[in-house]
């Protein structure tokens, strides 16, 4: 693919990275960020300290707090702002876009006020814009540093979804397209509910036997809701499901995990966010799985627990109580029941 002109709106870690990967691969970026403060910072060190820590911001990415001239003349816009941030922000850079420019989302969350998943909102906000998402298992420690990172792009029309992956590929960053755009934003948000719970497991003391019946049972719920959300259930058996959930709920990246394991310690949520010093995505998507999985009567034990401990201050300790004393049941029930077997 040719050179182009890129606008990345949101100068936290992934923004950060992601800048770095199209800088490698030779496109024009032009990072955005909010802070006049962060600005000057990165201006002088060419590092981003408090999201990405020891990794050099090359001098030939364009830094500004002016979204008009970050995103004029660009191809490709790409959001990566907090999920309870983005209509605020395309609200504002809606007069700035041209038909032709693609935006990309690569935030994972839900909506808290509308449930909707990100390309709802923009389809809502822009209109016909052509829109991609990308998501999978990827931290930004990693990817700024070239390490071998694989994720998904996805959109409405194939077109735009094999775009971004001409625009991404290199030899350390792979792309694959899927044409389940509500799969892979719902695989991109809800793990990082069983992720915020695997912390709190973690915290806890509890073994990598727990663990693992953490992310084994969650994301069979998760793709419960996503199918009857309308998703494709082999989604959730790739990138943006299972393989997102394994790197979310282990890594010492995770934001999510890492908040996990302080409330899980005992620590109060303010001081846990402060500790963590950057946007936890799975403690408001918990809250709009919950009520989501209400709306279409599924059962989500794991995600109920998790939003008992948010919102309504249940004991971690008694959440697992709560959990391991359930009904017995047949763990492939609803296979079980779908064939009626005599067993």
């Amino acid at each position: 693919m040719k050179p182009l002109s890129v606008a990345v709106i949101g100068a936290g870690s992934w923004g950060s990275a992601l800048s770095i990967v199209l800088n490698s691969n030779g496109h024009n970026v032009r990072l955005w960020m909010r802070s006049s403060k962060q600005l000057e910072e990165i201006k002088n060190t060419r590092k981003n300290q408090k999201y990405l820590k020891d990794v050099k911001i090359p001098e030939n990415i364009n830094l500004s707090n002016d979204l008009e001239t970050t995103i004029e003349g660009s191809k490709v816009v790409l959001l990566s702002v907090p999920t309870q941030s983005v209509r605020v922000v395309l609200k504002k850079i809606k007069p700035l876009l041209n038909k032709e420019q693609i935006v990309i989302n690569v935030a994972k969350g839900l909506e808290v006020q509308s449930k909707l998943r990100i390309s709802q909102i923009i389809e809502q906000e822009l209109g016909d814009q052509p829109c991609v998402v990308l998501s999978g298992p990827s931290h930004a420690e990693e990817a700024s540093k070239g390490m071998p990172t694989t994720v998904v792009s996805t959109s409405k029309q194939k077109k735009w979804a094999e775009f971004v992956q001409d625009l991404f590929s290199n030899d350390y960053f792979r792309v694959y397209t899927n044409p389940d755009i509500i799969g892979v934003e719902l695989g991109g948000s809800l793990k990082n509910v069983i992720a915020f719970g695997a912390g709190i497991s973690d915290g806890l003391g509890y073994g990598d036997n727990a663990k693992a019946a953490l992310m084994t049972r969650g994301i069979r719920e998760i793709a419960r809701l996503g199918v009857a959300m309308g998703a494709d259930m082999s989604t959730f058996s790739g990138l943006s499901g299972i393989g997102d959930l394994i790197v979310t709920c282990t890594s010492i990246h995770s934001r999510n995990r890492r908040a996990g394991i302080l409330i899980g310690k005992g620590k109060s949520f303010e001081a846990t966010l402060e500790e963590v010093g950057m946007v936890v995505e799975g403690i408001k998507t918990t809250e709009s799985a919950y009520e989501l999985s209400k709306s279409y009567n599924i059962e989500m034990p794991i995600t109920e627990q998790i939003y008992n401990v948010i919102y309504k201050g249940l004991e971690p300790k008694e959440a697992v109580v709560q959990l391991m004393s359930r009904r017995m049941k047949n763990e492939m029930e609803e296979i079980v029941e779908s064939k009626e077997l005599d067993w």
